[in-house]
């Protein structure tokens, strides 16, 4: 039985429980632009969670001509599996561990500050590689709307929000696709407002499977889609 989402999430009924609803990332992006169209042309920055989350972003700022950013931050992976991870660092060095999976896979100490260091570095890399050296928006006081392609366990949203409520904004907001029914629940809870296009229950969940076409997004990439931004985001 489907949960009835809190208060502040804000959905498209007609996308409930499925799957293959976007052709691609910025399908999903476009969306989600009509989803914000209140925000068209405000104070609001859009920033992203790399890597994903940069082409769902890009669309949306363009539509509703608003700047774009970036919130890196990466999980930390077990020593013997780089793909599942115990916790996650962001830019600005927060951290924060599943407590629970540290118990269960008996993380020592050592093990776990190799891991913050090795994705401290690795999130101090992406930045470098991906913002230069320009300086962070000045986002105290401001209005943020933090977007990735969607919500799984939301570890890693978890992490950008506490950063950049340690930044000051003062309005957070989320914007994904498609999440996990569970995880937008709790990830609601801590930001002003949550928009999530396509909502889904169950025990099996990927946010691939509400995309007809799915690939990694590469670094490269990446650094491509926010160079044409900010050449396209200058002529205006």
């Amino acid at each position: 039985m489907a949960l009835s989402p809190p208060k502040n999430v804000v959905e498209l009924p007609e996308l409930r429980d499925r799957i293959a609803v976007f052709r691609d990332r910025d399908h999903g992006g476009e969306i989600l632009a009509k989803m914000l169209t209140d925000y068209t042309g405000g104070d609001a920055t859009i920033m992203a969670i790399p890597a994903g989350g940069v082409p769902v972003a890009k669309v949306m700022a363009e539509r509703l001509n608003l700047p774009l950013d970036l919130a890196v931050v990466s999980k930390i992976t077990l020593p013997w599996n780089t793909e599942a991870g115990y916790g996650a660092v962001a830019f600005d060095g927060t951290v924060r561990l599943n407590e629970n999976l540290v118990a269960r896979f008996g993380l020592t100490k050592e093990q776990i500050q190799e891991g913050i260091d090795k994705t401290s570095q690795k999130v101090a890399n992406r930045v470098k590689a991906l913002r230069g050296a320009g300086t962070w928006p000045g986002l105290s006081g401001q209005q943020a709307i933090l977007v990735d392609d969607g919500l799984a366990s939301g570890f890693t949203m978890l992490v950008a929000i506490e950063a950049l409520k340690k930044a000051g904004v003062e309005s957070l907001n989320v914007a994904v696709p498609t999440g996990h029914e569970s995880s937008i629940v709790r990830i609601s809870s801590e930001v002003d407002t949550l928009y999530c296009a396509n909502i889904r229950g169950g025990f099996s969940f990927a946010v691939a499977d509400a995309y007809m076409t799915w690939s990694d997004v590469r670094e490269v990439e990446v650094a491509t889609l926010l160079a044409d931004f900010q050449r396209e985001h200058m002529k205006d």
